[in-house]
């Protein structure tokens, strides 16, 4: 086996990693990443990029590479799936922008990985490597060993999981394993043209109904338009892979409003997508390992934050790395300060958003009340999650830090 010493050793090269590596390398720190699969690339369409993410973005210098890609909508309109008639909407525009200091906007998620990897490969202390599988990673105390299937090892003064809801880092962290949701997607993107008549080029549309729901919105410039339609599978089973199968979907869709059903006629059902997350853990780090992204807190997507809370731990990371200097176990505890709590929140707060969204008919009579009264412009419900600054991160951790050694 050979036995590479590197600084920094990040596995994965997805948003989350290819974030961290370019967030530490402008902090001055020589940084080697390595991706199992033989070139950078992520699977999916649409992505959607709220305010907190885009300051992370705008920290990393990849903003204005992505935004003339992306599509910026004017509102938010829920929609209910089965009546076809409107719930609610949030004003996406100028009092939004005003609010926030940035602007929500949408994206092909390929497009935002060929930014972030233009962006490292410009970096000379950053090293790409591809095709390198991580089979194990161990604790030497003094360092961090990642094994790969190749017979490649790297011994790292600090190794960063940032390898996915299947992390294999994480294992050296904690025991646990993802869990299934029993709910299943089918997602795609179709070229504009053929989208239906019933779909908005300027809002992001979610349709909700009983254990089902349907986003929409435009991508690429205008020139594409995603979809995902998203069902509880009443034939689950942990031991089978024969569940939310096409004729389910069929099944489920084919109750809902016809802006609904004909938009599910554009839907392949060539592959679909099992909803996992797994439960909050208190700690991400054992001496100089460490999780980011999926890898530490994997999501559901209801918030659509799984992207924007990597996107914030990159810089929340970086920061802790650079006031902590060499000390990484100091950086470590500064960085889980700034972000457990927080990512926490966002897990748990998009399981309970699951289910405000898939209520059954009776309960979700009450709560069509409480939408249509709710004012485009009220954005209080909102200002925990956008209104977050991640640069800000390193600050709120060593306040946390310093509370915990009075107290003890």
């Amino acid at each position: 086996m050979t036995v590479r010493r590197v600084p920094i050793l990040i596995v994965g090269g997805g948003i989350g990693g290819l974030a961290a590596a370019i967030a530490l390398a402008k902090r001055g720190r020589e940084v080697v990443l390595i991706e199992k699969s033989p070139e950078f690339v992520e699977i999916g369409a649409g992505l959607q990029i709220a305010p907190n993410a885009s300051r992370a973005l705008d920290v990393l210098g990849v903003l204005p590479a992505v935004e003339p890609v992306a599509v910026f909508p004017k509102r938010m309109v829920w929609m209910d799936a089965i009546a076809g008639t409107q719930l609610t909407t949030l004003d996406l525009g100028a009092p939004f922008v005003e609010r926030y200091g940035y602007r929500y906007f949408v994206m092909h998620r390929h497009d935002l990985l060929t930014a972030l990897v233009a962006a490292a490969r410009s970096q000379p202390r950053i090293s790409l490597e591809t095709s390198r599988t991580v089979t194990g990673v161990s604790d030497l105390g003094d360092a961090a060993r990642a094994v790969c299937a190749d017979g490649t090892a790297y011994d790292a003064a600090l190794l960063i999981g940032a390898d996915g809801l299947w992390s294999t880092v994480r294992a050296a962290i904690v025991d646990d394993a993802p869990i299934c949701a029993q709910y299943v997607a089918y997602r795609g993107a179709i070229p504009i043209e053929q989208m239906s008549s019933h779909a908005r080029l300027d809002d992001v549309m979610l349709w909700t109904g009983p254990e089902m729901h349907l986003v929409q919105y435009p991508l690429r410039r205008g020139e594409l338009y995603n979809q995902v339609a998203v069902f509880r599978s009443r034939r689950y089973r942990p031991d089978s892979d024969d569940w939310g199968t096409p004729d389910e979907l069929e099944a489920t869709f084919g109750a809902g409003a016809e802006p609904v059903r004909v938009a599910l006629t554009r839907i392949k059902r060539n592959r679909r997508w099992p909803m996992y997350d797994r439960l909050p853990i208190a700690r991400w780090s054992r001496n100089r390992i460490t999780l980011l992204g999926d890898a530490a807190h994997p999501m559901l997507q209801y918030l659509a934050q799984g992207a924007c809370q990597a996107l914030e731990d990159a810089v929340a990371l970086a920061d802790a790395v650079a006031q902590y200097g060499d000390d990484i176990g100091a950086a470590l505890s500064a960085y889980e300060a700034a972000r457990v709590a927080r990512t926490a929140r966002v897990q748990t707060s998009a399981r309970e958003w699951g289910e405000y969204w898939h209520m059954a008919p009776r309960d979700a009579e009450r709560r069509n009340l409480e939408l249509r009264a709710h004012d485009a412009r009220d954005y209080a419900p909102t200002d925990w999650l956008y209104a977050y600054d991640a640069t800000k991160s390193a600050d709120r951790g060593e306040a946390r830090n310093a509370k915990g050694s009075a107290e003890g």
